[in-house]
């Protein structure tokens, strides 16, 4: 297949002949792959196939490529999913502010696409904690016939969700946070004047 192409003859006919002349010869038999069907012949393609194809190769996650917005969203409304595995009311709230860190990071710096993402609030998060695992305590007690609850008093909250949030979006700024708990609470614009 060295050769060059003659000059009379025209391109389609010549690169016949030389298909021809390797199948006779038997370069084509025995190829890695010959007889296996063609993945994805028949099917519709759409613009992204070669990247769907990449990530189920590779093993990869498709929420991974998705946008900050999203995935906060997302983990915003499976929180009580994520905490229902954890042990202690310290842990649940740990994830919760790590969580609401994220969120205060995203609302100061949003990327597209724009998605209303708001801190979730610990409180109410915890006492839904506290009743799962009230409800499923109770169940598997009475599965056993048990009639007194070997439970432990849940810890006590530390701080409302909203004093929690303010700690923390005045510690990601950098600036100190007024607590006052004898007067009411100032207005978000009158903390700027002094």
């Amino acid at each position: 297949m060295t050769e060059r192409k003659p000059p009379d003859q025209t391109f389609e006919s010549w690169i016949d002949k030389q298909v021809r002349e390797a199948t006779e010869r038997g370069e084509f038999d025995n190829l890695r792959g010959a007889g296996r069907p063609l993945p994805g012949v028949g099917t519709q393609v759409d613009e992204n196939w070669w990247l769907r194809s990449y990530l189920q190769r590779e093993g990869i996650r498709a929420d991974g490529m998705l946008p900050e917005s999203l995935v906060l969203r997302r983990d915003v409304e499976r929180i009580q999913e994520t905490v229902a595995e954890l042990d202690t009311e310290r842990e649940v709230r740990a994830a919760i502010a790590e969580l609401n860190q994220r969120v205060v990071r995203y609302v100061r710096v949003p990327t597209p696409p724009h998605v209303p993402v708001g801190p979730v609030d610990a409180d109410t998060v915890v006492r839904r904690w506290r009743d799962e695992r009230a409800s499923a305590s109770g169940a598997a007690l009475s599965r056993r016939g048990a009639t007194e609850s070997t439970r432990r008093a849940p810890e006590p909250a530390p701080t409302s969700s909203a004093q929690s949030f303010a700690k923390q979006a005045a510690e990601t700024s950098g600036r100190g946070v007024e607590e006052s708990s004898t007067g009411p609470k100032r207005r978000w614009w009158q903390r700027f004047r002094r």
